[in-house]
């Protein structure tokens, strides 16, 4: 699993118990899994389908840093199935883990549309192919 983003616990994000309130991870989780799908997928119109059982395991507080990590199990004709962790950046303990994301990609009437991916790809990689493609074409 690749972690991408990091989180600094702070006051706003914390419940009446002083830990991290779950309804704050999860939207973070929300947002992570929308990015990480937009960038594979290469489209801006992608939305939330579904969410499977959310396992709390442990918790945050104030001043930790917490890091979310996706990890794609399946591509769909229409959607990306992902899992994801969430866990304390400096012990590496799982702060929560869900373990399928599904999002779909919509076209522009905003119905569900092929996006044409069948494995991960990195940016770094897609930006030197066209490099390559743009030194081999001029």
């Amino acid at each position: 699993m690749r972690f991408h983003t990091r989180k600094w616990v702070k006051p706003e994000d914390l419940n009446a118990n002083g830990t991290l309130f779950g309804g704050k991870v999860l939207a973070w989780i929300d947002e992570e899994a929308a990015l990480y799908s937009i960038i594979q997928l290469e489209s801006k119109k992608v939305v939330t389908k579904y969410i499977s059982e959310i396992n709390f395991m442990s918790t945050a507080v104030e001043g930790d840093i917490v890091e979310i990590g996706m990890e794609v199990t399946k591509f769909g004709h229409t959607s990306i199935s992902l899992n994801c962790e969430v866990r304390n950046k400096m012990t590496h303990e799982s702060i929560v883990t869900v373990d399928n994301i599904i999002m779909v990609n919509l076209d522009a009437k905003g119905n569900p549309t092929p996006h044409g991916k069948t494995k991960i790809e990195y940016v770094k990689d897609r930006l030197a192919k066209k490099d390559k493609e743009a030194l081999e074409n001029a």
